[in-house]
Formats: structure tokens, C-alpha cells, sequence
């Protein structure tokens, strides 16, 4: 496992932020393809960043997106400049999308169904982009 960048005390409340409303870690190359390689039903990906779209406007988005309606079945998320290999790996599930930080996928039966990258996340309010995943939750989660 190649570790990169930042010193994993100063991220782990970063990491927690996710941890502690479900989300499961992906740390290696092998635990992306476990959660992403063709399963059934819905899985949401978040490629975490230390940046401050990421504190002011992604994670508050997740949090409050995952309070109401339908939820993916599966919670999943990758640290950009971090686990740099599990991060490579995650994006190369991304097919069409350029990496970014952060950044949200929302996976159905292995299928990439929804995007939001970093420029459909800064600049805008923690709301909006609720809104945004909890449209495409609506659309394509059962529970």
C-alpha cells in the first residue's frame, strides 16, 4: 500500500467525518474492486480531499443527503493524496471523468449512473449539491 501526502493525524477528523456515518475506508487497490468490480445494487463513492470544498460544501452534502429519502446500499470512500494507489484505482472506475477533488460516484449494479465532480461542488452551498445527490439517490435507490 503506497501511503502519500499528508500527515494522518491532521486527516483523520477529515476521514471521520465519513467513518461515522457509515462509510467503509477503501485503503488498497484490492478493497476498490471488492466495492466497485460489478456487484448488484447501489454503491456511493466519495473521493475525500483535504481541500476546503471538500470541509465547507462535500462532506456537510454527504451528511445531509444521507439524513432523508433513499440511500445507496453501500457507503464507500477513497482520501485523495493519501492511499494514492486505492485513489488511482477507485478513478479508474470513473470512465469518462477526469480525477478530481472531490469527487462522488454513484454506482447501480456496477454501472456509473451519477457524477459530481469538483467543479459541480465548489462554490456552492452544502444544500444545493443535497439536492443534487438526493435526486440521483431518488432515481436509482430503493431504500
Amino acid at each position: 500500500m503506497q501511503i502519500h501526502g499528508y500527515d494522518p493525524i491532521k486527516v483523520l477528523p477529515m476521514r471521520e467525518e465519513l467513518t461515522e456515518i457509515g462509510f467503509s475506508e477503501l485503503l488498497t487497490p484490492e478493497n476498490v474492486d471488492a466495492a466497485l468490480s460489478n456487484q448488484g445494487g447501489t454503491v456511493f463513492v466519495v473521493v475525500n480531499s483535504v481541500c476546503g470544498c471538500a470541509a465547507g460544501a462535500a462532506r456537510p452534502a454527504v451528511k445531509l443527503a444521507l439524513s432523508e429519502g433513499p440511500r445507496p446500499d453501500r457507503l464507500v470512500t477513497v482520501f485523495a493524496g493519501m492511499e494514492r494507489d486505492a485513489v488511482e484505482r477507485a478513478r479508474g472506475y470513473f470512465v469518462g471523468y477526469q480525477p478530481s477533488s472531490p469527487q462522488m460516484a454513484l454506482f447501480k449494479d456496477g454501472k456509473l449512473v451519477q457524477m459530481l465532480e469538483r467543479q459541480d461542488i465548489e462554490g456552492r452551498e452544502a444544500a444545493a449539491i443535497a439536492a443534487d445527490l438526493n435526486g440521483a439517490f431518488q432515481q436509482h435507490c430503493s431504500q
